[in-house]
């Protein structure tokens, strides 16, 4: 009695006898390529023009003494760089920025984590208050620094924060002037905490959810829990999710410009009596209202240089993109 062939091994793949033809590739379908090229090239055309050579123009200007004009005319070098390095000004303002950076990002990176714990241990209600807590990262920060001037932190003994002081015996207060203590970075740091604590909040609970539940049990039942679970498990496992974070953080610190031109802007008075000017406002300052868009040009290349930089350095310093060993 004969036996079926066994069909169940894998098959080796066919080899080619030698001195056969080789495959014959497909011809690309012309009609496609074509509504493809006509599809993209309106995309592509307006990402060249108003990106790439927007930025190679403004290089252009950054090396020109370009005042009151966008066209290239005469070359200065990099005089225009030397001459915003030792301007005061400008140097201030970066430490104005270093200053407030230094305290927004701890600040914004420990509230979004505990906001993150707090709503992933929630069982019921977890999408309403996650959806709570990201809506103010849908407003704009020019509309969230007029809430905050006109509302919250006015001279007015009306105003929200007066009122609050008021209950507790205080004075009403100019929160966005110049005193001593410097009351207008608690509208400066409110502001920009209620404006992205709910982003990054999202963004840690994404990496919570892909903590395996097993790890977590496996832990607890070896006696971690509260502090030590948290600090040996939880965060070693967000090592990804809180590089990232601080990262954003770091980019949209240094970035910072519409709460601060919107809180001591009054109009009429300008940018001259802020008491906190940022290097963007600045750069805003001499580029618009003075039109030296030489100058200016330069500041924007000095500051992304300077986020380039730091953003790489805490790449080094944490590792960010490199493969678990």
């Amino acid at each position: 009695m004969t036996t079926a062939p066994d069909t169940t091994a894998p098959r080796r793949p066919a080899v080619p006898r030698r001195g056969a033809a080789p495959p014959r590739r497909r011809r690309p379908n012309a009609a496609a390529l074509g509504a493809f090229a006509l599809l993209t090239a309106p995309l592509l055309i307006g990402l060249g023009i108003f990106k790439y050579v927007a930025i190679g123009w403004s290089f252009l200007l950054s090396l020109s003494d370009a005042r009151g004009t966008i066209e290239l005319g005469h070359w200065v070098g990099l005089d225009n760089y030397r001459t915003l390095l030792a301007d005061r000004a400008f140097r201030d303002s970066l430490g104005q920025i270093l200053l407030f950076t230094l305290f927004i990002v701890p600040a914004t990176f420990a509230a979004s984590l505990g906001l993150a714990l707090l709503v992933h241990r929630v069982r019921r209600g977890r999408a309403l208050l996650r959806t709570a807590f990201l809506i103010p990262a849908a407003v704009s920060y020019v509309a969230g620094a007029l809430l905050w001037k006109m509302c919250l932190f006015n001279s007015l003994p009306a105003g929200i924060a007066n009122t609050v002081g008021g209950w507790f015996g205080a004075e009403p207060t100019a929160w966005l002037q110049t005193t001593s203590p410097p009351l207008y970075w608690v509208a400066l740091v409110t502001l920009r905490l209620w404006l992205q604590v709910g982003f990054y909040m999202v963004l840690f609970l994404a990496g919570l959810q892909a903590v395996p539940r097993d790890v977590h049990e496996a832990a607890a039942l070896d006696g971690a829990s509260g502090l030590r679970l948290l600090r040996t498990i939880t965060l070693p496992m967000l090592r990804n999710t809180s590089v990232a974070v601080l990262m954003l953080q770091f980019i949209a610190a240094f970035q910072a410009f519409d709460e601060f031109y919107n809180l001591f802007n009054s109009g009429q008075s300008g940018l001259g009596s802020a008491p906190v000017r940022t290097p963007l406002m600045h750069l805003y300052s001499t580029a618009m209202s003075d039109q030296n868009y030489g100058l200016g040009s330069a500041g924007a290349f000095l500051l992304t240089a300077l986020i380039v930089g730091v953003t790489l350095l805490q790449g080094r310093i944490t590792g960010f993109g490199r493969a678990d060993g």
